[in-house]
């Protein structure tokens, strides 16, 4: 367990960014990585007084809150329905209920873990995200950027018409994952995201063409890097990738023609 000198709930943004400029300063977010390591801290930063636990929709976009658990994301009615379930599926093996009680957005996208389902997914859907300083940049871009003292504050997802599916493989049920695969489809184009291969997840983009989808699922696993690690080979991820993106591909066309 982490130790901090100093708690403090801030009572804006502003209070909490200043706060964190200090390389000893940490912000609380479900705490759930945290609290396994042992470093001191000077001050801890706590963001659940900001109202950012929650999950907005209108009828442009959907914007959750950095401190939404990932429970309320698995279970909002609102995402699900207009993405077909996918956030169900991408969260209901993230370790068990509890924990997804606790874990949140924030905390799963600005770690940008290798092992997280939720940037892989967060990716097909071309989310973006609001950092306090930095302005609202997409997801994609911002999984490259260096770690800093930026705080991100919500996420941003666009009701644009895509439809999404995801899978991933696991050793056991509520273990990390060996592989990652989301994947979504708009206007003619694949939206692929794969993440712990074991890095975390990039999207690459490519035309849906009238090649069966084994081929096409093929192309897009071979335009990602894999890797060995305890888990698994990169080989067997290259391969398990070539599949899962078959079966996503024939889900997505198979929601197509029952929506005509």
């Amino acid at each position: 367990m982490f130790r901090a000198k100093e708690y403090v709930r801030a009572k804006s943004l502003q209070e909490a960014y200043d706060l964190n400029q200090k390389r000893s300063s940490v912000l609380l977010g479900g705490m759930m990585w945290l609290k396994m390591g042992r470093n001191d801290k000077g001050t801890a930063i706590d963001l659940s007084e900001l109202g950012l636990d929650g999950i907005e929709e209108d009828e442009t976009e959907f914007r959750i809150g950095c401190m939404c658990s990932l429970r309320r994301l698995e279970q909002h009615e609102g995402l699900n329905r207009y993405f077909g379930g996918v956030w169900k599926e991408c969260t209901r093996f993230i370790v068990g209920t509890q924990f997804r009680n606790t874990a949140t957005v924030g905390g799963s996208v600005f770690g940008r873990y290798g092992f997280s389902d939720i940037l892989t997914c967060l990716m097909v859907l071309d989310a973006q995200v609001e950092l306090y300083q930095g302005g609202i940049i997409p997801i994609a871009a911002f999984a490259g950027m260096k770690y800093d003292r930026d705080i991100l504050v919500r996420v941003i997802i666009r009701k644009d018409g895509r439809r999404a599916a995801y899978t991933s493989q696991r050793r056991s049920k509520t273990d990390f994952p060996l592989i990652a695969c989301g994947l979504a489809r708009k206007e003619g184009i694949w939206y692929a995201a794969i993440g712990a291969r074991p890095e975390k997840a990039v999207l690459v983009t490519a035309p849906v063409t009238e090649e069966p989808f084994e081929v096409q699922a093929k192309e897009l696993a071979d335009r990602f890097c894999f890797r060995d690690n305890l888990r698994g080979s990169g080989d067997y991820r290259r391969h398990l990738a070539g599949i899962y993106m078959r079966r996503l591909m024939e889900q997505l066309g198979e929601e197509d023609l029952e929506c005509r």
